[in-house]
């Protein structure tokens, strides 16, 4: 079962954010195109320097993760801080302890703009995800994804067990179960069923993440470089975790349980997502 406080409406003291135009959009342009560029080349430099002196400094194996989860999440946050400098992004939470204090939980979330990953990893200091199995063959970049505990996108079985691992270590997994980012138009794209077959098949709680939206800004439809004329007001609300108790699952039913909670989430975002944006005293960067 799935639960979660509605929210209130959208009030007025949250109307939207001005459409720039003209000259008045130039600045928000070159400050967001300046964010990406910093962003890249940050990455870049970290992976070459900073993240595999923590992934090689003295500790267990899971310690040294944990410190690379750690300064991963602290440069998100810095990309956050960031766009909202510039006026790209303004992000409130709901019930951010709820994500900070989880361990070991699949954290899905819907997915309307590129920068959803980096808004919900900046929030949790131990966070990993899955990545293109071509990102793996990269040399330079291979020995960083391990230790921060990211996992390839390879065969079920190999898939399934990395996940296990990562999980049993208390890293959260982020996963979009839409795949890809909402199209313009629709409220969430059709679910498929990876999230849901990793949680059953490793008796994962999940924890689902409300991302709201005012206006529409860095969707599939538009380029990176499209920076968006009116600020984005992102709400990340958390829910309650939806637990899996091992005698429910028995060999044999687990597709169909995947099928019937893949579903269930399903429907459970296009209720959630009925209800607009609220403002929130949990936490807001400004």
């Amino acid at each position: 079962m799935i639960n979660s406080q509605p929210s209130a409406p959208f009030t007025s003291q949250q109307s939207l954010a001005p459409k720039l135009t003209g000259l008045r959009y130039i600045p928000r342009w070159i400050g967001g195109a300046m964010c990406y560029m910093a962003f890249g080349l940050g990455g870049l430099l970290s992976s070459l320097t900073i993240l595999p002196v923590l992934r090689y400094w003295p500790g267990t194996k899971k310690a040294r993760t944990a410190r690379v989860q750690r300064t991963v999440s602290v440069m998100f946050k810095g990309f956050v801080a960031m766009l909202t400098a510039v006026g790209v992004i303004n992000v409130s939470t709901k019930n951010l302890h709820l994500l900070q204090q989880a361990q070991g939980h699949i954290v899905i979330a819907n997915h309307p703009t590129l920068v959803d990953v980096v808004v919900l990893i900046s929030l949790m200091p131990n966070a990993g995800c899955i990545v293109k199995q071509s990102l793996w063959r990269n040399p330079f970049i291979r020995g960083v994804l391990s230790s921060v505990g990211y996992i390839p996108n390879r065969s079920a079985n190999l898939l399934l067990q990395d996940c296990k691992q990562v999980l049993n270590n208390a890293t959260n997994l982020v996963i979009f179960p839409e795949g890809t980012r909402t199209l313009v138009g629709n409220v969430i794209n059709p679910f498929a069923r990876g999230a849901a077959n990793i949680a059953i098949r490793t008796q994962s709680n999940i924890l689902p993440v409300i991302l709201r939206t005012d206006v529409a800004g860095l969707t599939k439809q538009e380029s990176w470089y499209q920076i968006p004329r009116q600020t984005i007001n992102m709400s990340v609300e958390i829910a309650d975790s939806v637990l899996h108790h091992d005698d429910e699952i028995t060999q044999g039913n687990e597709a169909k349980m995947a099928r019937q909670l893949t579903r269930d989430l399903q429907q459970f975002y296009l209720n959630s997502l009925s209800i607009p944006i609220d403002s929130h005293t949990d936490k807001k960067r400004k």
